[in-house]
């Protein structure tokens, strides 16, 4: 039987590695009739069903650096299951180029868990290698799954500068040189003298990578120095120029030894620390050829099925389907273009018209491949891709990820948690920011996921500022849930339910009065206003989050 997946590629490597309009438009064409064909590979694959599965992130910019999460994350794992949440992904654990004050994403060494005394601290941000692994057993022995972060773009902090040749290029066009190719001397040889050869022996040199930032021959000359015998990656995202190079050392993942390396450090996760899946950090600068390779490795190698959604950051549906097609639909993606429109929703108000909130969206286009999630450590306040999604918008928002068929949602720490931290804005001013804590409403809105959001979804979006829907129940789950919210003043809406006679409770607490459906199944179902409701049928949780005694 021919693999869909090898047939998806296949069919992209037609409409080329350049992303032009045209490609875009053909690209979600293309991806959307494959989607279709293959929905039920898919589900299988993911093991969508009866199962309504909810990831959280669990970490955010300003988590402390005190070392304590990995201990944290082990103390919440049963009251995380309990609520509804079955996996967590955690923030990158390896050792970065700030120490102990690394979130991550500076990768100095994947090896290092917190194990070694390198760049000025045995452990990470967030413990030790033994604090890590004790907390990824708590979660899985209680049926959480763990995703680990992976940074595969770039290295960062080398122990040695080495000399070899590059041409510099314009940073805002990557293809236009700015000079002849030259000596230069920069960071790039990795020893690792605090690990030596332990898990692994490889050392890194600048024929590793395609590019860097930095030449200490001329330190004050702008550019991106592309190496010797080097070449910008297609199938990447094409802003300036080629959208390869981010930051650091740029990997070449072309190079055996580098593709050999990577390789092996996913077969170790999956044996020393036990990962369930994979978050790929800054997929829009790596081709995506090669995370089909190294999936497709590991999974062979592990004999199982594992979870990977990768992180292109873009509200260009277009380049997120070139995209997914180019990775053969083996990759699911985070809904950037959904998180937008929530940003957007939540600054106009009722100016905002919610029939459109799921334009130009993964979750409507390809729901079968979309993480949807409301807010993340990049675009929370100060961050680098900061976007706010304002507060009173939130619950609407989770409801919105939460309660439907499609996608598989995602909450952010801060969201569930809170946060209170400081740092400097872009204009180089000093700001205290409050992130308030959604918890109470979150926990019921997964009580409402994992007892009421299963099967038929009916959709009520008729109305610019009071939109709902239905799912009527599966055989496993057989009640129903009517979900109504409004951006603007208080609201009903007549809506379906399949349940003649039947009285329902509002499980987010705001409003006290039930509702009774008549005859044939329907009733007026209510909202406040700026507010969500969602309304379930009696069941022995409501005793938890309403005070009553189930009939």
């Amino acid at each position: 039987m021919p693999n869909p997946f090898q047939q998806l590629k296949d069919r992209f490597k037609a409409i080329g590695s350049t992303l032009t309009a045209e490609a875009a438009e053909t690209a979600k064409a293309s991806l959307r009739e494959w989607l279709e064909a293959n929905a039920d590979t898919l589900r299988r694959k993911r093991k969508q069903g009866e199962f309504n599965g909810t990831m959280m992130q669990y970490f955010h910019w300003y988590t402390p650096a005190d070392g304590s999460h990995w201990n944290q994350v082990k103390e919440e794992a049963e009251a995380l299951a309990k609520a509804g949440i079955t996996a967590l992904w955690l923030p990158p654990a390896y050792k970065g180029i700030g120490g102990g004050y690394d979130v991550g994403y500076g990768v100095y060494d994947l090896f290092d868990l917190g194990e070694f005394d390198q760049k000025g601290t045995v452990r990470t941000k967030y413990g030790t290698k033994d604090e890590y692994l004790a907390a990824v057993k708590a979660c899985r022995d209680l049926g959480i799954n763990i995703y680990a972060d992976v940074v595969f773009n770039h290295k960062m902090a080398a122990d040695r500068e080495e000399e070899f040749k590059a041409t510099p290029m314009d940073p805002s066009d990557r293809h236009r040189p700015l000079g002849d190719m030259r000596p230069i001397k920069s960071w790039t040889e990795f020893n690792f003298p605090g690990r030596g050869d332990k898990y692994s022996s490889m050392k890194w040199h600048w024929y590793h990578f395609d590019a860097v930032d930095y030449n200490s021959y001329e330190p004050d000359y702008k550019a991106v120095w592309l190496i010797e015998g080097k070449a910008f990656e297609d199938k990447v995202s094409w802003e300036l120029g080629s959208f390869d190079y981010l930051m650091g050392c740029d990997l070449d993942i072309d190079h055996p030894e580098v593709r050999g390396e990577l390789k092996y450090w996913g077969e170790w996760m999956l044996d020393h620390v036990g990962v369930d899946g994979f978050r790929l950090d800054a997929i829009k600068h790596i081709c995506g050829d090669f995370f089909v390779d190294w999936l497709a490795h590991l999974e062979n190698y592990a004999q199982r099925d594992l979870f990977c959604v990768g992180e292109y950051w873009t509200y260009d549906l277009g380049a997120l389907s070139w995209y997914a097609g180019n990775s053969g639909g083996q990759l699911d993606l985070f809904d950037a273009p959904l998180h937008h429109n929530f940003h957007k929703a939540s600054k106009a108000g009722s100016g905002y018209d919610l029939r459109t909130i799921f334009d130009h969206t993964v979750v409507k286009e390809m729901p079968l491949l979309a993480v949807t999630l409301v807010e993340n450590h990049d675009t929370q306040p100060l961050q680098a891709l900061e976007s706010v999604v304002e507060a009173w918008f939130k619950p609407l928002a989770y409801a919105l990820i939460l309660l439907r068929e499609e996608g598989y949602p995602c909450i952010f720490h801060c969201d569930y948690y809170g946060a209170h931290y400081v740092d400097r804005g872009r204009d180089g001013n000093e700001y205290e920011i409050w992130m308030d804590s959604h918890r109470d409403i979150l926990d019921r809105l997964l009580m409402g996921r994992k007892h009421f959001a299963y099967g038929p979804q009916y959709d009520y979006f008729d109305h610019p500022n009071v939109v709902g829907w239905t799912r009527l129940g599966s055989d496993g789950h057989p009640r129903a849930m009517a979900v109504l919210l409004s951006n603007g003043a208080e609201g009903t809406k007549w809506m379906e339910v399949g349940k003649p006679n039947t009285t329902f409770y509002d499980l987010t607490g705001h409003i006290s009065h039930t509702i009774t459906t008549n005859d044939d199944g329907w009733a007026e179902f209510r909202c406040g206003g700026g507010s969500v409701s969602v309304w379930v049928e009696d069941h022995p949780i409501l005793g938890t989050f309403l005070g009553l005694v189930p009939g």
